[in-house]
């Protein structure tokens, strides 16, 4: 069975991703061991006696971008949406500049995670607010980076499946990430958070 080069370029950006997820994880795994650090238990009396210390999101936000992504390539290759009517370069070059932005915008908020010493996966507690920086422009760089990659995927792809996911996809990271990653904040933080969330918009 032959795939359309939208399905490959889809599901080639997944695959890659993926591995560069698992490497991540992997990385933070190993060296979470040999630092010996200790793992919180995921409680805290802030939100009352044996309250998790978590955000207590639906799923790891990458995992839920994969997920989008690898939907569009099944849905690409089950019912195929004529691509987009670009050239294939004109396609790619705006693809890149989207994903480059994304991944630019990711690291500049890992940077300010790492300087504050915070976790920056939402399963973890969260041990500092961190307000500086692309912070002062986005309260979610990390969602906003990663759907521009998403987009930048779908555009080099020529998808409409892709592009259009995308609405579904952000309702999923509003409700079930960024929703309960904010009642978290404001629980531990209380109105330092809540001045801050007053002044920076969530995502632009």
């Amino acid at each position: 069975m032959a795939f359309s080069e939208t399905v490959l370029i889809l599901a080639g950006g997944t695959v890659v991703l993926l591995i560069g997820f698992g490497i991540r994880v992997a990385m933070r795994a190993v060296t979470d061991a040999a630092a010996a650090v200790p793992r919180s238990d995921g409680r805290e009396a802030t939100g009352g006696p044996g309250a998790p210390d978590v955000a207590g999101v639906i799923a790891l936000p990458p995992l839920i971008f994969l997920g989008f992504l690898a939907a569009a390539a099944v849905l690409e290759t089950v019912i195929p949406l004529p691509a987009l009517a670009a050239q294939a370069p004109a396609r790619y070059l705006s693809g890149a500049v989207l994903a480059a932005c994304g991944f630019g915008i990711i690291f500049m908020a890992a940077g300010r995670f790492r300087a504050a010493g915070t976790n920056i996966p939402p399963t973890l507690p969260t041990t500092a607010l961190v307000v500086d920086g692309i912070y002062r422009r986005t309260r979610n760089p990390f969602y906003l980076g990663a759907t521009l990659v998403y987009l930048g995927l779908g555009v080099a792809a020529g998808s409409f499946w892709a592009i259009g996911l995308v609405v579904p996809l952000l309702w999923v990271i509003n409700t079930g990430v960024i929703a309960r990653e904010e009642r978290y904040l404001e629980r531990k933080f209380g109105d330092t958070y809540r001045a801050y969330k007053a002044r920076v918009r969530r995502w632009i």
